[in-house]
Parts: structure tokens; C-alpha cells; sequence
């Protein structure tokens, strides 16, 4: 695939020579005929009669024929050459300027790759005459300018949205602990399990809002640390967790990163057979989690990464949003999270790191 640059020197280059080999042409063509007709004159005043001495040569008839074509091809041979040197001159000339004139979009085109929502702050900031660049490099700060706003709009009504949801939650699982009586039957312990979803929901719909806005800060994180810490903390529930962490920094933030291993080791053991097993491996940078849970159908692999989504299992649900969290979490670690299913059941996942060696194969329970 030719780029720009590379169309306009060809469009360059080739109007230029066009123009001169038309005009080269033209003159060599012009030159031949006065050539011509100059030596039919003369031609025809040496014929003329005139008078002898007795005793002498006629003078020779010039040879001007012949000379008017070795002129005239010679003439051919340089103008070839002459073309043959334009060509190169019209093509480095045609380069250089091309590049001149892409110069700007260069420059958008190298801002807008190094936007993120942690720097909605930069500017193309163009300077020159206005022209159709010019008005393109504005037009496109003045979008930035309004995804600014939108982006610092939905910061400030996550942190609202988080304080007005989480305070009744409290308030209300409050007065059902306080109010209720234990002996009132299941009533005390069915409100308490729905308060703790919905906390739960909230919080993972926030966690998903911040990781799909990006990182404004990042760290240094010990990944193979978080995942110890995270199986050191989580419940097995009757599934056999085995772990081989090798050392690995990620450079992001370390809240949502053991929000991550978290979901994944959460969905593993959700998504399992009673007495079956769960497989954690950070190697190289790969952070692979592997289950022996029910068969996932291949037509529902599109499902895993969607928000709200579940497979039907028997080992209770939840909220549809921990592999979306994820995937959230990776994009804005630079990572990439891909699943396929294990044989004879269950699904393995693979979060690849940048900076990481090796990669493999993914999958992953999906919640």
C-alpha cells in the first residue's frame, strides 16, 4: 500500500516531466524543421549556376544534410539524457516537498496517537496561515476540548454517583441488621443477601466506569505480589487452587490490577465443578487462569467480555460484570485478554501484559 507522501512525488514528479519532455519535444521538433528549410535554401543558392575559370573545379556541394542530422540527433541524445536527470531531480524534489506539505498531518496524526483520557489536555496548537490544515488542526483542539469537558462531566458524576448509591446501601443494610430481629426467619437473611448485590453491583459498575475511563496515575506494581496476596485472601470454596508466580512490575495502578486477578480467580471458582480445580500461572507476563468448569458453547464466546452477561452454571450468579471488568482493566493496562476452552470443559484465560516475552493461548470463566 503506497502512502500519500509516496502518491504525491509520483504526481509531482510526473507533471514535471510531462511538462518537460513536451517541451523538450516541442523545441527539438522546431529546431529540426528551420534546419530543414535553411538547407533547402542553401542547397538551392550552391546549385545556382555560375561562372568558371577555365582550367578549375566545381566547388563541392556541402554535405549540409548530413550535418543537419548528426546535429539533430545529437540534440535527441542529450535531451534523453536531459530527461533522464530530470526524472531524478523531479522525484527527491517532489519527495522533499510532499513531506513539507504532510508535514502538519504528521503532526495531528502524532498527537492523536498519543492521546489517552489522562492527557485530554494537549493541543495540536498548529501555527501558520489559515489554511485547509490550519482549520483541521483547530477543528480537531476544539473537539479535544469538548471530550475534556465530557470526560471531567463523568469523573464528577462517578465520585457523585458513588457517594448518593453507597449511603442508603449502608443505611439500609444498617436497618436490617439493627432493626430486624434474627428470629424473624428468612426475611432478615433474604434482605441482607439482596442489599450485598446491589452494594456489589454498584461497585463493579464504578470499578468498570473508572477502568474504561484510563489511568490518571501510574506505578511500578509487583503483579506477582498482587497475585499472591489475592489467592492468599480469597475462599477456595471446595476448589483446589494451585498458583507459580514469577516476578513481573507492571507499570499502572495497583487497586485495579488486584481488582482484576480478583475477578478472574472469583469467575474460576464460581464457574467450576464441585472438587475441581483452578490453575493460576504468571509467567513472562502472562497471567493465564485456567478452570475445570462446565463446557461453554463456542457460539457464546462472544458473550464472555460483555457486560451483563452469564452462563447458566450451579454454582449461583453474578452480576454479569466480572470479565468485563476485566477486559476494562486490561485495555487501560495496555494489555491484551483473549479465552478459548479448555478440553473437556472449562475455560482458560490469558491476560498478555506489555513488555511481556512470551504469549499463549486464552480463555477464561466467564461471568
Amino acid at each position: 500500500m503506497t502512502t500519500i507522501r509516496v502518491r504525491l512525488t509520483l504526481i509531482y514528479s510526473g507533471l514535471f516531466l510531462l511538462t518537460s519532455v513536451v517541451l523538450l519535444v516541442t523545441v527539438n521538433l522546431l529546431l529540426r524543421r528551420t534546419l530543414d528549410a535553411r538547407i533547402a535554401r542553401l542547397a538551392g543558392g550552391a546549385v545556382a549556376p555560375t561562372r568558371r575559370v577555365p582550367g578549375d573545379r566545381p566547388p563541392p556541394l556541402p554535405r549540409l544534410p548530413e550535418l543537419a542530422n548528426g546535429v539533430i540527433g545529437y540534440q535527441w541524445q542529450v535531451t534523453a539524457l536531459t530527461v533522464g536527470i530530470l526524472a531524478l531531480v523531479s522525484l527527491v524534489v517532489g519527495w522533499l516537498v510532499a513531506g513539507r506539505i504532510l508535514r502538519p498531518i504528521h503532526r495531528i496524526t502524532a498527537t492523536a496517537q498519543r492521546l489517552s483520557l489522562s492527557t485530554l489536555h494537549e493541543r495540536i496548537a498548529l501555527a501558520g496561515p489559515k489554511d485547509e490544515l490550519k482549520e483541521l488542526a483547530d477543528t480537531f483542539d476544539a473537539m479535544l476540548d469538548r471530550l475534556e469537558r465530557s470526560v471531567a462531566g463523568q469523573r464528577r458524576f462517578i465520585a457523585n454517583a458513588s457517594h448518593e448509591l453507597r449511603t442508603p446501601l449502608a443505611v439500609q443494610r444498617a436497618a436490617i441488621e439493627i432493626g430486624l430481629p434474627e428470629d424473624v426467619g428468612e426475611i432478615r437473611g433474604t434482605l441482607l443477601l439482596h442489599n450485598r448485590r446491589a452494594e456489589n453491583l454498584i461497585d463493579a459498575l464504578l470499578v468498570l466506569a473508572q477502568a474504561e475511563h484510563g489511568l490518571d496515575n501510574r506505578s511500578p506494581v509487583a503483579l506477582d505480589q498482587v497475585v499472591r496476596l489475592v489467592l492468599a485472601e480469597r475462599r477456595s470454596d471446595g476448589v483446589t487452587v494451585t498458583q507459580r508466580a514469577e516476578p513481573f512490575v507492571v507499570d499502572g495502578d495497583p487497586v485495579l490490577l488486584n481488582r482484576l486477578v480478583t475477578n478472574l480467580l472469583d469467575n474460576a471458582v464460581r464457574y467450576n465443578h464441585p472438587g475441581g480445580t483452578v490453575g493460576v500461572t504468571l509467567s513472562r507476563g502472562v497471567l493465564t487462569v485456567r478452570n475445570t468448569g462446565p463446557h461453554v458453547p463456542q457460539e457464546r464466546f462472544g458473550d464472555l467480555f460483555e457486560p451483563f452477561r452469564r452462563l447458566q452454571t450451579t454454582r449461583g450468579q453474578g452480576a454479569g460484570l466480572g470479565l468485563s471488568i476485566v477486559a476494562a482493566i486490561a485495555k487501560a493496562h495496555g494489555a491484551d485478554v483473549r479465552a478459548n476452552p479448555n478440553p473437556g470443559g472449562g475455560l482458560e484465560l490469558v491476560v498478555v501484559f506489555a513488555g511481556s516475552e512470551g504469549t499463549s493461548s486464552t480463555g477464561g470463566t466467564p461471568e
